[in-house]
């Protein structure tokens, strides 16, 4: 059978190349390589060994993956003319992609590929830098990774940085995570004799050296805790502290019944900022937010029914699958056919529907729930398709309000008050005015308002409780002519 077989090129010059490698070079009647731009390949060729390069595929092409592409086919290409040798940079399995697109291929091709081995860079590397990896070390490939992946509390290794473009990118990842005076080493062509070695602050790892294809990035881990605060996992770890023993003593005792009240308060915290339009306000009530999902779930944890791993999975799973436009196949094209289909979704995860009002949760706000269980309602029918009906079905129930203040009950009023609120949000939701959402802002309105009487109150020497409320209307009307709301 036709084989290929790769051979790792070392990290190094010509001296540090295995004996092993340097045979099957020189007996090898055809040398193809990813590219010409090594310390060896190029003492090689100097000694009158000839090769083929694959250097201008990488000038044709505008991204890592077509040039990787375009590289196998050709090498699967020039294989049906017999066997050859394709010599990487480093070793064969160490960040070298057109290796792995040739092992899963080589099956459907009919052609054996062997990896003949080689040194790896990383050797060198960690002798350069003093470090050892079973402490915890990530090798992240620069032209392709993502800032979730990035794991400051180790040991961090940046390869194939190419470029400077490779090395600008890295650097604006890392300083989304990292202070920009970051001292970070820059190393080139580790273990070789042409080695280079410079550690800068994090902003001027794109200018520190001219980079290559020898050029790597290290980036020692955090030992500054502040500077995790920002990480998901370190947060997880506080909040475990606070509910351990010796931990916090309110935190300690909390349970999903006690907490139920602080989610509820966080959450109206999160509509004023909103309502206040202030972007940091809101940054750190959401923290708030999120601190009580967190507390629940470590609860969860801590009584072995689950974790804050599965709320995630959870998630997940339910969006992945109610967005089958995203990440299916169905198609929609506006934002009312993206609510049916979610609708539909969710129809098909139930095992029975014995009731429409299913879908609302009990736990709402009473004008929220109100809201739900209307447009619940609706949807099969039950609603009305004109305003003025709603109109006088709230004359009516404040007409029986009225009745059952003079005639009636406690409890008699307390039921037609609740029907006069159940139709205003009828008419509120006719309107697309979310009711809730409408009297927190009154709330607010009401609370800004008597704040202004207090302020000119005390302006003017005078104590709140002994003023009549015609005088305190007084400043409630100044209040509503400058405007405040």
């Amino acid at each position: 059978m036709t084989q290929i077989t790769i051979v790792g090129a070392g990290a190094g010059d010509l001296s540090q190349l295995s004996l092993g490698s340097y045979r099957t070079l020189q007996s090898a009647e055809r040398i193809f390589a990813r590219t010409l731009d090594h310390p060896v390949l190029r003492e090689l060729i100097e000694d009158g060994l000839s090769m083929t390069g694959f250097d201008a595929i990488y000038e044709d092409h505008n991204s890592f993956e077509s040039t990787y592409r375009a590289i196998v086919d050709r090498l699967f290409e020039e294989a049906k003319k017999g066997s050859l040798v394709y010599a990487v940079p480093g070793h064969p399995m160490m960040a070298e992609s057109t290796v792995q697109l040739l092992l899963e291929e080589q099956e459907i091709h009919g052609i054996e590929v062997i990896v003949a081995g080689g040194q790896s860079f990383l050797d060198a590397l960690f002798t350069a830098v003093r470090i050892d990896p079973i402490e915890g070390c990530q090798i992240l490939d620069a032209t392709r990774f993502a800032k979730p992946e990035v794991q400051v509390r180790n040991h961090l290794i940046f390869v194939q940085v190419y470029d400077q473009f490779t090395a600008s990118n890295v650097k604006l990842t890392l300083m989304e995570l990292l202070p920009d005076d970051y001292e970070v080493t820059v190393l080139q062509a580790a273990g070789s004799r042409d080695e280079k070695v410079i550690k800068v602050p994090l902003y001027e790892l794109d200018r520190a050296m001219e980079v290559n294809n020898l050029t790597a990035v290290y980036v020692p881990p955090v030992q500054d805790e502040k500077l995790l605060y920002h990480d998901f996992g370190w947060l997880r770890q506080v909040v475990a502290t606070l509910r351990a023993p010796g931990g916090c003593p309110w935190d300690m005792k909390q349970t999903h019944q006690s907490l139920k009240k602080y989610l509820i308060e966080e959450s109206y915290e999160v509509l004023e900022a909103i309502d206040e339009d202030d972007e940091d306000h809101l940054a750190d009530e959401l923290g708030d937010v999120l601190l009580q999902v967190l507390l629940h779930a470590q609860i969860g944890e801590e009584e072995g029914m689950f974790t804050v791993d599965d709320v995630i999975q959870n998630l997940s799973d339910k969006l992945i699958r109610r967005h089958p436009h995203v990440f299916g196949d169905e198609k929609v094209e506006t934002a009312e056919e993206v609510a049916g289909l979610w609708n539909r979704v969710k129809e098909g995860e139930k095992e029975t529907s014995p009731s429409q009002f299913d879908n609302v949760t009990k736990g709402l706000p009473g004008l929220m729930r109100a809201n739900e269980l209307q447009k619940s309602a609706a949807k099969v029918g039950f609603d009305w398709d004109e305003v003025e009906p709603i109109w006088q079905k709230i004359e009516e129930e404040l007409s029986e309000f009225k009745e059952a203040v003079q005639k009636k009950t406690f409890e008699d009023q307390e039921d037609e008050l609740g029907d006069l609120i159940f139709a205003l949000v009828n008419l509120a939701r006719f309107y697309k005015i979310d009711p809730e959402v409408a009297v927190h802002r009154t709330n607010q309105k009401f609370i800004a308002r008597f704040q202004h009487i207090e302020k000119r109150v005390k302006e003017k020497g005078l104590q709140l409780e002994k003023l009549s409320l015609e005088e305190l209307d007084h400043f409630w009307e100044e209040a509503k002519q400058k405007g405040i709301k």
